[in-house]
């Protein structure tokens, strides 16, 4: 079975290259320490501090594992900024609600989700609604709180 492409702007991609360095330069050697320090205290049986550096080796480990793979399978989103006719990954939607209300969204993959600052992805429910949609489009989108209307009123 293949692995499913992993979508990053370049901003996505930086992150995840620099998260990778602070890991692999930083966060390892951390452990590696504790580990060596918590050693020293004799057996490793019962030994609290021990077990816990060994856990946190484990976690960073895994996320280095992760993050290789992410960036292994990465394709990079085209910011191609003279296409604004239809939504698209990268693209930044200002949408309508039907209460009035303005909101904005950037369309990106699902490594770079961050609802609190805008970043949905584009497997979401508002995000696969909004896909190929042009301005003046209207979208009804069933989301886990209900039903919601967005008109599309910009892109960049």
């Amino acid at each position: 079975m293949h692995d499913k492409p992993v979508f990053l702007t370049p901003e996505g991609r930086a992150k995840l290259e620099a998260e990778l360095k602070h890991l692999r330069e930083v966060r390892r050697p951390e452990v590696a320490e504790r580990i060596r320090a918590a050693k020293e205290f004799g057996d490793t049986d019962d030994n609290a501090e021990y077990e816990e550096a060994k856990n946190e080796q484990a976690f960073v480990e895994g996320r280095i594992l992760t993050v290789e793979k992410l960036l292994a399978r990465a394709i990079a989103i085209n910011a191609d900024h003279n296409l604004h006719d239809t939504v698209r990954l990268g693209s930044n939607v200002t949408v309508i609600t039907e209460d009035g209300e303005t909101e904005q969204y950037t369309i990106v993959g699902s490594a770079e989700v961050d609802p609190q600052h805008g970043k949905i992805s584009n497997e979401s429910p508002v995000g696969r609604a909004l896909l190929g949609k042009r301005i003046g489009d209207i979208v009804e989108v069933t989301i886990p709180a209900g039903s919601l209307r967005l008109q599309v009123s910009s892109i960049d």
